[in-house]
């Protein structure tokens, strides 16, 4: 049993996580265009090519990870080693230096490469550390839902502080604002992670004989029918979503008409993911998870749609949707980790090799895959509708910005429920798997 103490130590780790995390999907767009003057078409264009990068390092952070033997364990030990470098370069990643249009692109280009790398290294490790706090399966969807509580109590700091904190320290200027707040966000992260690292405890370990190479590392993890159903659900799952929040502030700014209300519409959102979180446990018990999230995704779907109905002035629907549907999609969020973890419990029973650190940064390849799909496609999407960064836009941008933040994503959930289709591993079969794992002396 994981106390509620260790529960809230791991949480805060993904709080210092989604200090980033969220502000990528929701401000870094933004801040590329408006604020340091990239082209949107290039600012997709770089998302996407950093996940080649990604598909090296990914894996390679997971089988590091499943090798590393220190006196805190196999995951703990990067919290407290990558702290502040993530931090530092978080910092980098929102500075502003007068250089030419080209220099601004390699600027740009070289610190977001290094901080998804430094992401990597330190993220992998910890949603890994998720999976061996406990062998409960139950407890699991507990840890997860403390987890993403905690994850959007970062997001609601990032979403109501980020804008008056730029205000507040940039007193005018906004590159400085920028730069400033995210200082002031680092350091609070940096505090988080070595919190998450001394509040936390390992317990769950892999057969004696079950390290090998990374090639046979490649080869079980292919034999794992279930995790490429993980894999390209959060594909899919992110690309929607990670599209939708990005555009929530064009959404508001240019088609509600209501930039002063950019901080308060993705801060209920934020509080609508809260309570999605909440009630996952809750949920979670008295259904089939399996059904549960593909249920939440088609609801997540419809609300997406219904927004592609509200017209500019009907702002209390519009508010109420985007509550509405982060209420509905980060229900399933915590369910999703629950079933990251099984799948490596499933990968055990059949093939006798625990690989928890491959199974968690291959998924989280396919989840920054998706985050990088996301935010290309926002680019894309506003450059072929005729965006122009900080002026009134033609009727055919609003348009566009209408229909990429609504029906777009909504795409993205419908492909999740019916991929979802092919999971197998319900309730009855995870307590079949953790009971025959129980018998085999680890």
């Amino acid at each position: 049993m994981v106390s509620v103490r260790e529960k809230i130590a791991y949480g805060l780790g993904d709080t210092a996580s989604n200090i980033v995390f969220q502000t990528v999907m929701l401000f870094l767009t933004f801040f590329y265009t408006d604020i340091f003057g990239i082209s949107p078409a290039f600012v997709g264009t770089m998302f996407l090519a950093v996940r080649v990068i990604d598909a090296i390092t990914d894996p390679l952070m997971g089988a590091i990870a499943d090798r590393t033997n220190s006196k805190h364990g196999k995951f703990r030990p990067y919290l407290l080693w990558f702290a502040l470098p993530f931090g530092l370069i978080s910092v980098l990643a929102f500075t502003t230096p007068d250089f030419s249009e080209n220099g601004k692109m390699w600027y740009a280009f070289i610190t977001y490469t290094l901080l998804m790398m430094v992401y990597t290294a330190i993220n992998i490790p910890y949603c890994a550390l998720g999976g061996v706090l406990t062998a409960d399966p139950k407890e699991r969807v507990s840890v997860q839902s403390y987890r993403f509580v905690f994850a959007m109590l970062g997001g609601v700091l990032v979403s109501a502080c980020t804008l008056p904190l730029v205000e507040y320290f940039g007193a005018g200027d906004k590159a400085k604002g920028y730069q400033l707040t995210i200082l002031a966000m680092s350091i609070l992260g940096v505090g988080m992670f070595l919190a998450c690292f001394y509040g936390t405890k390992e317990r769950v370990q892999p057969p004696a004989a079950a390290q090998g190479s990374m090639k046979n590392d490649f080869k079980m993890l292919w034999q794992n029918d279930q995790w490429r159903v993980l894999s390209v659900a959060a594909l899919f799952l992110l690309s929607g979503s990670v599209l939708r929040n990005t555009l929530a502030i064009y959404y508001v700014k240019y088609y509600l008409e209501l930039p002063g209300s950019i901080s308060l519409f993705i801060t209920l959102g934020m509080v609508g993911s809260i309570v999605g979180c909440i009630v996952a446990q809750p949920l979670a018990k008295k259904f089939c998870k399996v059904k549960l999230y593909i249920g939440i995704q088609l609801i997540a779907a419809s609300l997406c749609i219904a927004s592609y109905f509200v017209a500019a002035d009907q702002v209390e629907l519009a508010f109420a949707l985007f509550i509405l549907w982060n209420l509905f999609f980060n229900a399933g969020t915590p369910l999703l980790w629950a079933k990251m973890a099984d799948t490596v419990d499933y990968g055990q029973w059949k093939t006798g090799v625990r690989s928890t650190g491959m199974v968690y940064s291959s998924i989280v390849f396919f989840i920054k895959l998706g985050l990088a799909i996301g935010g290309a496609a926002a680019g894309w999407l506003l450059a072929g509708y005729g965006y122009q960064a900080d002026v009134t836009q033609t009727d055919t941008a609003k348009q566009g910005i209408l229909i990429s933040f609504s029906l777009y994503p909504a795409i993205g959930s419908i492909v999740v429920a019916f991929v979802m289709r092919w999971y197998i591993l319900t309730n009855e079969k995870i307590d079949q798997i953790s009971l025959d794992l129980r018998r085999v002396p680890v």
